[in-house]
Protein backbone atom coordinates (compact mmCIF):
# COMPACT_ATOMS: atom_id res chain seq x y z
CA UNK A 1 0.00 0.00 0.00
CA UNK A 2 1.25 3.44 -0.95
CA UNK A 3 1.96 5.36 2.27
CA UNK A 4 2.02 8.62 0.31
CA UNK A 5 -1.53 8.19 -0.98
CA UNK A 6 -4.26 10.55 0.14
CA UNK A 7 -6.30 7.68 1.62
CA UNK A 8 -3.38 6.37 3.69
CA UNK A 9 -2.52 9.82 5.00
CA UNK A 10 -6.17 10.38 5.95
CA UNK A 11 -6.12 7.08 7.85
CA UNK A 12 -3.06 8.21 9.81
CA UNK A 13 -5.01 11.25 11.01
CA UNK A 14 -7.91 9.02 12.10
CA UNK A 15 -5.96 6.39 14.02
CA UNK A 16 -7.09 5.76 17.61
CA UNK A 17 -6.00 8.35 20.17
CA UNK A 18 -3.71 5.93 21.98
CA UNK A 19 -1.87 5.11 18.74
CA UNK A 20 -1.48 8.76 17.83
CA UNK A 21 -0.20 9.57 21.31
CA UNK A 22 2.52 6.91 21.04
CA UNK A 23 3.42 7.07 17.34
CA UNK A 24 2.07 10.36 16.03
CA UNK A 25 5.13 10.95 13.87
CA UNK A 26 5.26 7.38 12.55
CA UNK A 27 3.45 6.20 9.41
CA UNK A 28 2.42 2.91 11.00
CA UNK A 29 -1.01 1.63 9.92
CA UNK A 30 -2.08 0.50 13.39
CA UNK A 31 -5.85 1.02 13.50
CA UNK A 32 -8.78 0.24 15.74
CA UNK A 33 -10.04 -3.32 15.65
CA UNK A 34 -13.48 -1.78 15.04
CA UNK A 35 -12.37 -0.63 11.58
CA UNK A 36 -10.90 -3.98 10.59
CA UNK A 37 -13.93 -5.97 11.77
CA UNK A 38 -16.28 -3.56 9.98
CA UNK A 39 -14.31 -4.00 6.77
CA UNK A 40 -14.43 -7.79 7.15
CA UNK A 41 -18.22 -7.69 7.60
CA UNK A 42 -18.67 -5.60 4.47
CA UNK A 43 -16.36 -7.79 2.39
CA UNK A 44 -17.65 -11.05 3.83
CA UNK A 45 -14.11 -12.23 4.56
CA UNK A 46 -12.19 -13.55 7.55
CA UNK A 47 -9.30 -11.56 9.00
CA UNK A 48 -6.36 -13.61 10.23
CA UNK A 49 -5.54 -13.05 13.91
CA UNK A 50 -2.13 -14.46 14.79
CA UNK A 51 -1.03 -15.11 18.37
CA UNK A 52 2.58 -13.95 18.63
CA UNK A 53 4.10 -16.08 21.38
CA UNK A 54 7.40 -15.28 19.71
CA UNK A 55 7.61 -11.74 18.28
CA UNK A 56 9.14 -13.14 15.08
CA UNK A 57 5.65 -14.36 14.25
CA UNK A 58 4.54 -10.73 14.00
CA UNK A 59 7.30 -10.01 11.50
CA UNK A 60 6.30 -12.86 9.19
CA UNK A 61 2.59 -12.04 9.43
CA UNK A 62 3.12 -8.37 8.62
CA UNK A 63 5.36 -9.26 5.69
CA UNK A 64 2.69 -11.46 4.12
CA UNK A 65 -0.05 -8.92 4.88
CA UNK A 66 1.80 -6.16 3.04
CA UNK A 67 2.43 -8.33 -0.03
CA UNK A 68 -1.23 -9.35 -0.23
CA UNK A 69 -2.63 -5.96 0.86
CA UNK A 70 -4.58 -7.68 3.62
CA UNK A 71 -5.51 -6.33 7.02
CA UNK A 72 -4.38 -8.60 9.86
CA UNK A 73 -4.59 -8.77 13.65
CA UNK A 74 -1.64 -9.44 15.95
CA UNK A 75 -2.60 -10.76 19.37
CA UNK A 76 -1.60 -12.42 22.61
CA UNK A 77 -3.87 -13.84 25.30
CA UNK A 78 -3.75 -12.69 28.90
CA UNK A 79 -2.54 -16.12 30.05
CA UNK A 80 -0.02 -16.38 27.19
CA UNK A 81 1.48 -13.06 28.22
CA UNK A 82 2.52 -14.71 31.50
CA UNK A 83 4.60 -17.48 29.88
CA UNK A 84 5.63 -16.11 26.48
CA UNK A 85 8.32 -13.72 25.30
CA UNK A 86 5.62 -11.89 23.35
CA UNK A 87 3.87 -9.81 26.03
CA UNK A 88 1.49 -6.91 26.47
CA UNK A 89 4.36 -4.52 27.14
CA UNK A 90 6.51 -5.37 24.11
CA UNK A 91 4.41 -6.70 21.22
CA UNK A 92 3.07 -3.32 20.06
CA UNK A 93 6.63 -1.97 19.99
CA UNK A 94 7.89 -4.98 18.05
CA UNK A 95 5.00 -4.65 15.59
CA UNK A 96 5.66 -0.96 14.95
CA UNK A 97 9.37 -1.71 14.50
CA UNK A 98 8.67 -4.47 11.97
CA UNK A 99 6.16 -2.31 10.12
CA UNK A 100 8.73 0.45 9.83
CA UNK A 101 11.31 -2.02 8.47
CA UNK A 102 8.79 -2.87 5.73
CA UNK A 103 8.34 0.81 4.89
CA UNK A 104 4.94 0.78 6.66
CA UNK A 105 1.82 0.47 4.52
CA UNK A 106 0.54 -2.52 6.50
CA UNK A 107 -2.92 -2.25 8.06
CA UNK A 108 -3.23 -4.10 11.36
CA UNK A 109 -4.73 -4.08 14.84
CA UNK A 110 -3.20 -5.13 18.16
CA UNK A 111 -5.67 -7.39 19.95
CA UNK A 112 -5.70 -8.55 23.58
CA UNK A 113 -6.95 -12.11 23.15
CA UNK A 114 -8.85 -14.02 25.87
CA UNK A 115 -8.70 -11.46 28.68
CA UNK A 116 -9.80 -14.13 31.14
CA UNK A 117 -12.21 -13.24 33.94
CA UNK A 118 -12.80 -15.96 36.53
CA UNK A 119 -14.65 -13.91 39.14
CA UNK A 120 -15.25 -10.57 40.85
CA UNK A 121 -11.61 -10.02 41.80
CA UNK A 122 -10.56 -10.30 38.16
CA UNK A 123 -13.17 -7.70 37.20
CA UNK A 124 -11.75 -5.27 39.75
CA UNK A 125 -8.20 -5.83 38.50
CA UNK A 126 -9.28 -5.36 34.89
CA UNK A 127 -10.71 -1.91 35.55
CA UNK A 128 -7.21 -0.61 36.33
CA UNK A 129 -5.25 -2.90 34.02
CA UNK A 130 -7.10 -2.32 30.75
CA UNK A 131 -6.38 1.44 30.63
CA UNK A 132 -2.70 0.50 30.99
CA UNK A 133 -2.99 -1.79 27.96
CA UNK A 134 -4.64 1.01 26.00
CA UNK A 135 -1.70 3.21 26.94
CA UNK A 136 0.68 0.61 25.50
CA UNK A 137 -0.97 0.71 22.09
CA UNK A 138 -3.47 -2.15 22.06
CA UNK A 139 -6.45 -1.36 19.83
CA UNK A 140 -8.83 -4.25 20.45
CA UNK A 141 -9.73 -6.54 23.36
CA UNK A 142 -11.54 -9.85 23.92
CA UNK A 143 -13.30 -10.17 27.26
CA UNK A 144 -13.57 -13.85 28.16
CA UNK A 145 -15.76 -14.62 31.15
CA UNK A 146 -17.28 -17.58 29.32
CA UNK A 147 -16.37 -20.03 32.07
CA UNK A 148 -18.83 -18.35 34.42
CA UNK A 149 -22.59 -19.11 34.51
CA UNK A 150 -24.46 -17.10 31.88
CA UNK A 151 -25.72 -14.21 34.03
CA UNK A 152 -22.33 -13.81 35.71
CA UNK A 153 -20.68 -13.86 32.30
CA UNK A 154 -23.01 -11.09 31.15
CA UNK A 155 -22.31 -8.90 34.17
CA UNK A 156 -18.55 -9.47 34.23
CA UNK A 157 -18.22 -8.86 30.48
CA UNK A 158 -20.36 -5.71 30.76
CA UNK A 159 -18.23 -4.25 33.56
CA UNK A 160 -14.88 -5.06 31.96
CA UNK A 161 -15.98 -3.81 28.54
CA UNK A 162 -16.99 -0.50 30.06
CA UNK A 163 -13.35 0.13 31.02
CA UNK A 164 -12.33 -0.03 27.34
CA UNK A 165 -12.74 3.09 25.16
CA UNK A 166 -15.69 2.59 22.82
CA UNK A 167 -13.56 3.46 19.79
CA UNK A 168 -11.45 0.31 20.20
CA UNK A 169 -12.41 -3.18 19.03
CA UNK A 170 -14.45 -5.43 21.33
CA UNK A 171 -14.83 -9.21 21.23
CA UNK A 172 -16.86 -11.17 23.79
CA UNK A 173 -17.34 -14.87 24.41
CA UNK A 174 -20.11 -17.27 25.37
CA UNK A 175 -19.63 -21.02 25.84
CA UNK A 176 -16.42 -22.70 26.93
CA UNK A 177 -14.20 -23.90 24.09
CA UNK A 178 -13.59 -27.60 24.74
CA UNK A 179 -13.52 -29.39 21.39
CA UNK A 180 -15.79 -31.48 19.20
CA UNK A 181 -19.40 -31.73 20.39
CA UNK A 182 -19.16 -28.86 22.88
CA UNK A 183 -21.49 -26.26 21.43
CA UNK A 184 -22.78 -22.88 22.53
CA UNK A 185 -26.54 -22.51 22.06
CA UNK A 186 -28.56 -19.86 20.27
CA UNK A 187 -30.45 -19.26 23.52
CA UNK A 188 -27.38 -18.38 25.56
CA UNK A 189 -25.88 -16.29 22.73
CA UNK A 190 -29.07 -14.21 22.50
CA UNK A 191 -29.26 -13.77 26.27
CA UNK A 192 -25.62 -12.69 26.35
CA UNK A 193 -25.54 -10.31 23.37
CA UNK A 194 -29.04 -8.97 24.08
CA UNK A 195 -28.09 -8.30 27.68
CA UNK A 196 -24.93 -6.44 26.68
CA UNK A 197 -26.97 -4.37 24.25
CA UNK A 198 -29.45 -3.49 27.04
CA UNK A 199 -26.51 -2.02 28.97
CA UNK A 200 -25.17 -0.06 25.99
CA UNK A 201 -22.23 -2.40 25.30
CA UNK A 202 -21.82 -3.05 21.57
CA UNK A 203 -19.37 -5.81 20.65
CA UNK A 204 -18.01 -6.35 17.16
CA UNK A 205 -17.43 -10.07 17.55
CA UNK A 206 -18.74 -13.06 19.47
CA UNK A 207 -16.52 -16.05 20.15
CA UNK A 208 -18.44 -19.28 20.70
CA UNK A 209 -17.82 -22.90 21.49
CA UNK A 210 -18.47 -24.55 18.14
CA UNK A 211 -16.33 -27.67 18.32
CA UNK A 212 -12.85 -26.21 17.95
CA UNK A 213 -9.99 -26.94 20.31
CA UNK A 214 -7.04 -24.89 21.49
CA UNK A 215 -3.67 -26.47 20.76
CA UNK A 216 -2.65 -29.65 18.93
CA UNK A 217 -5.11 -32.36 17.94
CA UNK A 218 -3.70 -35.68 19.19
CA UNK A 219 -5.29 -38.19 16.81
CA UNK A 220 -3.79 -41.09 18.75
CA UNK A 221 -5.96 -40.00 21.68
CA UNK A 222 -9.03 -39.70 19.49
CA UNK A 223 -8.99 -35.92 19.16
CA UNK A 224 -10.36 -34.68 15.84
CA UNK A 225 -11.19 -31.27 14.44
CA UNK A 226 -14.93 -30.82 14.88
CA UNK A 227 -15.97 -27.25 14.05
CA UNK A 228 -19.74 -27.25 13.60
CA UNK A 229 -20.41 -24.61 10.96
CA UNK A 230 -24.18 -25.15 10.98
CA UNK A 231 -24.44 -24.20 14.67
CA UNK A 232 -22.07 -21.33 13.98
CA UNK A 233 -24.41 -19.95 11.34
CA UNK A 234 -27.47 -20.39 13.57
CA UNK A 235 -25.84 -18.27 16.25
CA UNK A 236 -24.50 -15.76 13.71
CA UNK A 237 -27.98 -15.20 12.26
CA UNK A 238 -29.43 -14.77 15.75
CA UNK A 239 -26.96 -12.05 16.82
CA UNK A 240 -26.68 -10.34 13.43
CA UNK A 241 -29.33 -7.68 14.27
CA UNK A 242 -26.98 -6.44 17.00
CA UNK A 243 -24.15 -5.81 14.50
CA UNK A 244 -22.19 -8.78 15.83
CA UNK A 245 -20.45 -11.51 13.82
CA UNK A 246 -18.35 -14.53 14.79
CA UNK A 247 -14.72 -14.85 15.88
CA UNK A 248 -13.45 -18.38 15.23
CA UNK A 249 -10.99 -19.67 17.80
CA UNK A 250 -8.74 -22.72 17.64
CA UNK A 251 -8.05 -22.86 13.91
CA UNK A 252 -4.69 -24.62 14.21
CA UNK A 253 -5.17 -28.19 13.00
CA UNK A 254 -8.13 -27.31 10.74
CA UNK A 255 -7.83 -28.24 7.04
CA UNK A 256 -7.38 -25.20 4.83
CA UNK A 257 -10.25 -26.24 2.58
CA UNK A 258 -12.54 -25.97 5.60
CA UNK A 259 -11.02 -22.64 6.60
CA UNK A 260 -11.88 -21.49 3.08
CA UNK A 261 -15.57 -22.06 3.90
CA UNK A 262 -15.59 -19.92 7.06
CA UNK A 263 -16.54 -16.69 5.32
CA UNK A 264 -19.87 -18.25 4.29
CA UNK A 265 -20.86 -18.61 7.94
CA UNK A 266 -20.47 -14.98 9.06
CA UNK A 267 -17.07 -15.64 10.61
CA UNK A 268 -15.03 -12.45 10.29
CA UNK A 269 -11.99 -13.12 12.50
CA UNK A 270 -9.95 -16.31 12.67
CA UNK A 271 -7.45 -17.03 15.44
CA UNK A 272 -4.30 -19.08 14.77
CA UNK A 273 -1.80 -19.63 17.58
CA UNK A 274 -0.30 -23.09 18.01
CA UNK A 275 0.50 -23.47 14.31
CA UNK A 276 2.78 -20.44 14.40
CA UNK A 277 4.50 -21.82 17.48
CA UNK A 278 5.04 -25.09 15.59
CA UNK A 279 6.67 -23.07 12.80
CA UNK A 280 8.98 -21.25 15.21
CA UNK A 281 10.03 -24.49 16.90
CA UNK A 282 10.45 -26.22 13.53
CA UNK A 283 8.18 -29.14 14.41
CA UNK A 284 7.06 -31.78 11.95
CA UNK A 285 3.58 -30.70 10.87
CA UNK A 286 0.73 -31.85 8.70
CA UNK A 287 1.25 -29.82 5.50
CA UNK A 288 -2.45 -28.94 5.16
CA UNK A 289 -3.51 -28.31 8.74
CA UNK A 290 -0.32 -27.30 10.52
CA UNK A 291 -1.12 -29.80 13.25
CA UNK A 292 2.02 -31.09 14.99
CA UNK A 293 2.80 -34.73 14.17
CA UNK A 294 2.52 -36.78 17.37
CA UNK A 295 2.48 -40.20 15.69
CA UNK A 296 5.75 -41.12 17.39
CA UNK A 297 4.38 -40.14 20.80
CA UNK A 298 6.43 -36.95 20.94
CA UNK A 299 7.04 -33.73 19.04
CA UNK A 300 9.52 -34.19 16.19
CA UNK A 301 11.96 -31.35 15.40
CA UNK A 302 12.86 -31.15 11.73
CA UNK A 303 16.40 -30.03 10.99
CA UNK A 304 16.55 -27.04 8.68
CA UNK A 305 13.28 -25.57 9.94
CA UNK A 306 12.55 -23.27 12.84
CA UNK A 307 15.02 -22.65 15.62
CA UNK A 308 18.40 -24.35 15.70
CA UNK A 309 18.65 -28.02 16.66
CA UNK A 310 20.90 -27.07 19.57
CA UNK A 311 18.31 -24.68 21.03
CA UNK A 312 15.56 -27.27 20.58
CA UNK A 313 17.65 -29.79 22.54
CA UNK A 314 17.89 -27.27 25.38
CA UNK A 315 14.11 -26.84 25.33
CA UNK A 316 13.55 -30.61 25.48
CA UNK A 317 16.02 -30.93 28.37
CA UNK A 318 14.26 -28.11 30.22
CA UNK A 319 10.83 -29.65 29.61
CA UNK A 320 12.04 -33.03 30.84
CA UNK A 321 13.30 -31.32 33.98
CA UNK A 322 9.89 -29.71 34.45
CA UNK A 323 8.22 -33.16 34.08
CA UNK A 324 6.45 -32.00 30.90
CA UNK A 325 5.46 -34.81 28.54
CA UNK A 326 7.21 -34.68 25.17
CA UNK A 327 3.84 -34.33 23.47
CA UNK A 328 2.27 -31.94 25.97
CA UNK A 329 0.78 -28.60 25.06
CA UNK A 330 2.79 -27.22 27.98
CA UNK A 331 5.77 -26.97 25.64
CA UNK A 332 4.25 -23.55 24.99
CA UNK A 333 5.72 -22.51 28.35
CA UNK A 334 9.20 -22.73 26.83
CA UNK A 335 8.47 -19.49 24.98
CA UNK A 336 9.40 -17.38 28.01
CA UNK A 337 12.66 -18.96 29.28
CA UNK A 338 13.92 -19.45 25.72
CA UNK A 339 12.28 -16.45 24.07
CA UNK A 340 15.32 -14.21 24.08
CA UNK A 341 17.50 -17.04 22.74
CA UNK A 342 15.00 -17.56 19.90
CA UNK A 343 15.15 -13.88 19.02
CA UNK A 344 18.98 -13.96 19.09
CA UNK A 345 19.43 -16.91 16.75
CA UNK A 346 21.60 -16.33 13.68
CA UNK A 347 20.19 -14.15 10.92
CA UNK A 348 19.82 -17.24 8.72
CA UNK A 349 17.70 -19.05 11.31
CA UNK A 350 15.62 -15.97 12.11
CA UNK A 351 14.92 -15.54 8.41
CA UNK A 352 13.75 -19.13 7.94
CA UNK A 353 11.34 -18.76 10.87
CA UNK A 354 10.00 -15.48 9.47
CA UNK A 355 9.82 -16.83 5.91
CA UNK A 356 7.82 -19.93 6.87
CA UNK A 357 5.54 -17.79 9.02
CA UNK A 358 5.01 -15.54 6.01
CA UNK A 359 4.25 -18.57 3.83
CA UNK A 360 1.60 -19.94 6.21
CA UNK A 361 0.12 -16.46 6.68
CA UNK A 362 -0.25 -16.06 2.92
CA UNK A 363 -2.03 -19.42 2.74
CA UNK A 364 -4.47 -18.34 5.44
CA UNK A 365 -5.08 -14.92 3.92
CA UNK A 366 -5.93 -16.51 0.59
CA UNK A 367 -8.16 -19.17 2.18
CA UNK A 368 -9.90 -16.55 4.30
CA UNK A 369 -10.56 -14.35 1.23
CA UNK A 370 -9.00 -11.27 2.82
CA UNK A 371 -6.62 -10.25 0.03
CA UNK A 372 -7.13 -6.55 -0.63
CA UNK A 373 -8.99 -6.00 2.65
CA UNK A 374 -6.55 -3.25 3.67
CA UNK A 375 -8.13 -0.99 1.06
CA UNK A 376 -11.58 -1.63 2.52
CA UNK A 377 -10.30 -0.63 5.97
CA UNK A 378 -9.14 2.71 4.57
CA UNK A 379 -12.57 3.17 3.03
CA UNK A 380 -14.26 2.45 6.37
CA UNK A 381 -11.97 4.92 8.13
CA UNK A 382 -12.58 7.60 5.47
CA UNK A 383 -16.30 7.73 6.28
CA UNK A 384 -15.64 9.17 9.72
CA UNK A 385 -15.07 12.80 10.53
CA UNK A 386 -12.34 12.01 13.06
CA UNK A 387 -10.49 9.29 14.98
CA UNK A 388 -13.45 7.88 16.90
CA UNK A 389 -14.49 4.45 15.59
CA UNK A 390 -17.26 3.84 18.14
CA UNK A 391 -20.09 2.04 16.29
CA UNK A 392 -23.33 3.84 15.52
CA UNK A 393 -25.71 1.44 17.26
CA UNK A 394 -28.58 1.81 19.69
CA UNK A 395 -30.02 0.00 22.66
CA UNK A 396 -32.72 -2.36 21.46
CA UNK A 397 -33.56 -4.29 24.62
CA UNK A 398 -34.69 -3.68 28.20
CA UNK A 399 -32.47 -4.65 31.11
CA UNK A 400 -35.51 -6.18 32.76
CA UNK A 401 -35.34 -8.99 30.20
CA UNK A 402 -31.85 -10.03 31.29
CA UNK A 403 -32.13 -10.82 34.98
CA UNK A 404 -30.68 -13.91 36.74
CA UNK A 405 -34.00 -15.77 36.66
CA UNK A 406 -34.13 -15.41 32.87
CA UNK A 407 -30.60 -16.67 32.21
CA UNK A 408 -30.09 -20.06 30.56
CA UNK A 409 -27.78 -20.66 33.55
CA UNK A 410 -25.46 -22.99 31.71
CA UNK A 411 -22.58 -23.77 34.04
CA UNK A 412 -19.07 -23.80 32.67
CA UNK A 413 -15.79 -25.30 33.88
CA UNK A 414 -12.38 -24.04 34.86
CA UNK A 415 -11.42 -23.68 31.21
CA UNK A 416 -8.39 -22.67 29.20
CA UNK A 417 -7.98 -18.96 28.52
CA UNK A 418 -5.01 -19.35 26.16
CA UNK A 419 -5.61 -18.65 22.49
Amino acid sequence: MDVSSKAYKAMLERRPLNVRALWENESVGLVSGRDIYAAARELGCVILAANCRCPLTAKGVLRAAKKLNSAVVLEIAKSEASYCYGRFDNLPTFAVKYSKELGDGVIFAMHVDHYGIKGASDVSKAVSHIPMLVGQGWTSLAVDASHLPDFENLCATRDVAMSLPAYLGLEVEVGEIKGAGELSTVEEALFFIGGLNAWGVYPDLLAISNGSLHGTYDSASGQQEGIDLNRTLEIAEAVKPYGVTIAQHGISGTPLNKVAEFHKYQINKGNVATLFQNVAFGLKMDPDTGNADLSSGAYVKESGRGISDSLWKKIVSWADGEKISRKSGDYKKANLPFGQAMMQESSEIVERVVAETEEWTARFIKAMKSEGSADKVLEVVSRRADHNAAPERRTEKSRADYTPDKAPNKKQGEGNFDD
